[in-house]
């Protein structure tokens, strides 16, 4: 018997029937640790979770007031400062002698791209052989090559330091990709009309250049210290959890959530960790839109 054409679904249940599984999964497995989380941060709760009581905001307390979590904000800030700019800048240059093209180009682009996609665990281990004050490469080439009597230790005395420089080694080539994709999509007939009107070359990147560059730079600098703020690989492989130094949000946070199995107030300090990265990025997300109105009305 005849049934007449058969129905077929709309691209809304369509749409829905393929993505719906995913984001099902993808909720569930932000949303649940997320207030599983905050519950445990109102609580004593220690690694295995039995005879936990709620202490209200004790935790919070604590977070606030312990100088040892002062001190981890201020390593992580001087370390997301120093590193996110100087890969900026370096990132930045990079691109600028990029952007033409040359002979060799795609060689020397694949190379410098090279360290970010390799693991921070291989990097790490690699930077602290040539990092140590006894064989390590640096050491002997300024002891052996340049003649110095004493050359510093950078791994031993300036931990930081050295975080600094291997995540500053491993990250510009981001920040020199997203530039060359920012220079890549200005248009050359603002530069031919610059060109035209004898504009000098400073005025030209002062005027042209780095104002259409800012809203994909500053995205590139959102993540880059989202990144930065969550830094923790690096750390525990070079110089490990226990130097004050070092001792950052993420490291501080495993040392006392998973070390000290101090569950309750590891949740409370990462909570605010999670608020404060989310407030730093609704500000950069807020000023990029800034931006891009602006020169659309300009």
């Amino acid at each position: 018997m005849d049934q007449g054409p058969r129905k077929v679904p709309s691209f809304f249940l369509l749409k829905y029937g393929f993505v719906g599984p995913a984001l099902v999964l993808l909720v569930a497995f932000n949303i649940f640790p997320l207030f599983s989380n905050i519950y445990f941060s109102f609580t004593d709760a220690e690694s295995d979770l039995s005879g936990m009581k709620g202490v209200g905001g004790e935790n919070y307390g604590t977070v606030f007031n312990k100088p040892m979590y002062g001190e981890a904000m201020r390593t992580t800030a001087v370390f997301t400062v120093v590193v996110v700019a100087v890969e900026l800048v370096l990132g930045f240059c990079l691109a600028l002698c990029l952007r033409d093209s040359f002979r060799g180009r795609d060689v020397v682009l694949t190379a410098l791209l090279i360290p970010m996609m390799l693991c921070p665990l291989v990097v790490s281990l690699f930077w602290k052989l040539i990092l140590n004050s006894n064989f390590g490469l640096f050491y002997l080439t300024l002891r052996d090559g340049l003649g110095m009597q004493d050359p510093p230790a950078i791994l031993e005395r300036s931990p930081l330091v050295a975080v600094m420089i291997v995540d500053i080694w491993m990250w510009t080539p981001f920040m020199m990709l997203i530039a060359l994709a920012g220079l890549n999509s200005i248009p050359k007939y603002i530069y031919e009309a610059a060109e035209i009107d004898r504009a000098g070359r400073w005025t030209v990147f002062l005027r042209i250049t780095l104002p259409m560059c800012a809203p994909i730079l500053l995205l590139a600098v959102l993540l880059r210290t989202t990144d930065a703020l969550k830094q923790f690989d690096l750390v525990m492989a070079l110089v490990g959890e226990n130097l004050s130094q070092t001792q950052t949000l993420s490291v501080l946070l495993y040392q006392r959530a998973i070390a000290s199995q101090k569950v309750g107030e590891g949740a409370a300090y990462g909570f605010v960790i999670l608020v404060a990265v989310i407030a730093l990025s609704t500000l950069f997300t807020r000023y990029i839109d800034y931006i891009q109105r602006k020169q659309g009305k300009s």
